[in-house]
């Protein structure tokens, strides 16, 4: 395999490390990235893509790309189906051959699905990619604006690929094992793929369709409505009302007729009967949102309605029941508040048949860059603009820092982020992040405030030497397996480290 390559002693070390960095990927965004990254400098090449063909097998979609030492932004690039024609890449697909082509300048090639900028393309090297029933599954290729000769990586690369397609295979049988398909992607809005969020997901599906009380909790900030949502549409109640009350944004006597509604003569000004909204969402899920705030005695009717499944409006002499599932969320510590005899101990144990804690964005920091992409697309969507690509001091930046705000305090710096991006890449100076002010470490224990110094420190360290983790390690001072040891602790994928994305 290494006969025709220059160096095959160096070349194989370098293969082997890029095996074990692929290995490690957390996901499939990262395999993939690592993926063009590994073949582009194995190569020695300017430009690397990977293309997969689709369910149907007849369009190869552009997965990742590589291009003077970035991974560049997912742009829309489908290919024909027309197999019979010349394209490279489609000849490669249809008949499972390996394309070299060493010069590129006389034209006789349809080279337009290759960046067009800067220098002409000079050389060219097409793999058809084999799955597990050895028929083509994708193409890798390398291209270089210098004249080289690139048959020689040909078999190398053509085993990484499969490797490649291989490791992406089971991490979409692991997504698929902890995700139910209604739980995945902007379907319905959870996105997060870190040990914390698996567990999440994990506890999701067991109660999607279960009769039992969710109580939701967790700092403020951290999606309980995004979460109760996903648990309503993942149910079989998706097709009824999804309803959200804040049980801290009314008084008692108004907080009481929202939810319970009330009858003509009720009350001054209750001049016709109004429904509430229990009997708005029945058949489908009421979120009372910082039930920690709801006052003492209508926490007594609400445990009624939990256990009764009986409601009584406001003026009315007669219950009736109605079919509707509690979810109840907030950011209070309510085992406190019953200590504290601010809250019923009856209800809380009520409430409590299914305890959800979902993780502050500070405990997911694999999960940092993809919330910030997401919101980043979500907003230039928004607002009618061309994606935006990401600085590598950004990178950095947002994965070291706290966010006291979780989630609700990214989205919010991202959206300011874009509007105040003229160009085409968000640099710091759009960022506007509160290091200096209280921003939460009051809230760290001594280790995560460690941590937190610890992981931004091998962040610098490891971009400073390019991802080598052996020369990283010797600066540090450390043994090579004490800093892989640390990583995996800190939840460092090595794969990010300069990836660049919209």
């Amino acid at each position: 395999m290494f006969v025709r390559v220059a160096d095959p002693l160096a070349y194989a070390e370098s293969l082997l490390q890029h095996f074990a960095s692929v290995a490690r990927c957390t996901d499939s965004a990262g395999v993939v990235g690592q993926c063009v990254r590994a073949v582009a400098q194995l190569s020695g090449c300017e430009l690397s893509q990977l293309y997969v063909l689709d369910a149907t097998y007849k369009r190869l979609e552009l997965t990742a790309e590589w291009l003077d030492g970035l991974v560049q932004a997912p742009r829309e690039q489908g290919l024909p189906t027309d197999y019979a024609g010349q394209h490279l890449l489609q000849f490669a697909v249809c008949q499972n051959r390996v394309i070299s082509v060493d010069d590129l300048s006389d034209g006789l090639y349809d080279i337009g699905f290759l960046p067009s900028q800067g220098l002409p393309w000079r050389a060219l090297l097409c793999v058809p990619l084999l799955n597990a029933q050895q028929s083509v599954a994708g193409v890798l290729l390398v291209a270089s604006r210098q004249a080289l000769e690139l048959l020689a990586y040909a078999p190398s690369v053509g085993v990484f690929g499969t490797f490649v397609g291989a490791q992406l295979r089971l991490h979409q049988q692991d997504a698929t094992s902890v995700m139910p398909s209604d739980l995945t992607g902007s379907t319905s809005g959870l996105i997060g793929k870190s040990r914390a969020m698996r567990q999440t997901y994990h506890l999701i599906n067991k109660v999607l369709n279960s009769p039992y009380t969710v109580l939701l909790m967790g700092e403020t900030g951290t999606g309980k409505e995004v979460v109760a949502r996903a648990i309503h549409d993942g149910s079989s109640r998706r097709d009824r009302p999804f309803i959200v009350q804040n049980c801290a944004a009314f008084p008692e006597a108004l907080l009481e007729s929202e939810l319970f509604g009330y009858r003509k003569g009720a009350f001054t000004g209750a001049n016709r009967d109004r429904a509430g909204l229990f009997d708005s969402a029945n058949g489908g899920t009421l979120l009372l949102d910082e039930i920690g705030d709801m006052p003492l005695s209508l926490q007594a009717k609400l445990l009624r309605v939990l256990q009764e499944g009986e409601i009584r409006p406001l003026g009315s002499n007669h219950t009736h029941k109605i079919d509707v599932r509690i979810i109840a969320a907030t950011h209070r510590d309510l085992a406190q508040l019953v200590s504290q005899g601010l809250f019923r101990e009856d209800l809380y144990y009520r409430l409590a048949q299914f305890p959800i804690t979902l993780p502050a964005l500070r405990q997911r920091e694999g999960d940092i860059l993809d919330l910030a992409r997401h919101f980043a697309a979500q907003t230039c969507a928004f607002l009618q603009r061309q994606p935006l690509l990401w600085s590598e001091p950004v990178l950095e930046q947002l994965a070291s820092y706290a966010f006291p705000g979780n989630v609700r305090e990214l989205k919010g710096l991202v959206e300011r982020a874009v509007l105040l991006c003229e160009g085409t890449e968000l640099r710091p100076e759009h960022f506007s992040l509160l290091r200096d002010a209280p921003s939460g470490a009051d809230t760290l224990n001594l280790r995560e405030r460690l941590e937190q110094v610890e992981r931004g420190l091998l962040l610098v360290c490891l971009r400073k030497n390019a991802g080598n983790q052996t020369r990283a390690a010797h600066e540090l001072g450390v043994a090579r397996r004490t800093l892989l040891y640390r990583l995996e602790r800190l939840n460092i994928r090595l794969d990010d480290l300069k990836r660049k994305a919209s």
